[in-house]
């Protein structure tokens, strides 16, 4: 286990982070820690031009269907790591995957947002207890 450990804590320091090459990875990465949670989190990873993680952010924690979101708290982070790009992630507690009318919504605004600044909006993945649903596979995303 430490041994492990101390291989991670080496690839880590020299600069290795995971590369996201799908939402299927978004989900991989995501599940464990989002699947089982009672209320929704906002998380924005913010990628690199090769599409590795340079940050991840908890934007926000909202209640049980509902999360408060404001593109300023989402391209704060993604701006100050200077992001090429950033993938959205939340979660349903509910367990269902598909999007809300104020999932669609705000992933259209802060598309729209990002095209502004400068800041690709990749995807917006949804996880549920069993799966994952990306607004980009959907065709809410160009």
């Amino acid at each position: 286990m430490f041994e492990l450990f101390r291989r991670t804590s080496r690839l880590a320091h020299h600069g290795y982070s995971t590369k996201i090459q799908s939402a299927e990875d978004v989900y991989q990465y995501f599940r464990d820690g989002l699947a089982e949670k009672k209320k929704e989190h906002f998380y924005c990873l913010c990628l690199d031009t090769k599409h590795r993680i340079i940050q991840e952010t908890l934007v926000s924690v909202g209640i049980l269907d509902a999360s408060l979101i404001h593109p300023r708290e989402v391209f704060n982070p993604a701006i100050k790591a200077s992001s090429h790009g950033i993938i959205l992630v939340h979660n349903h507690p509910s367990g269902e995957c598909e999007p809300s009318a104020n999932d669609t919504e705000v992933t259209k605004l802060l598309s729209e947002v990002g095209r502004i600044v400068g800041i690709e909006v990749l995807d917006h993945i949804i996880i549920g207890k069993d799966g994952y649903m990306s607004m980009r596979e959907k065709g809410v995303l160009p």
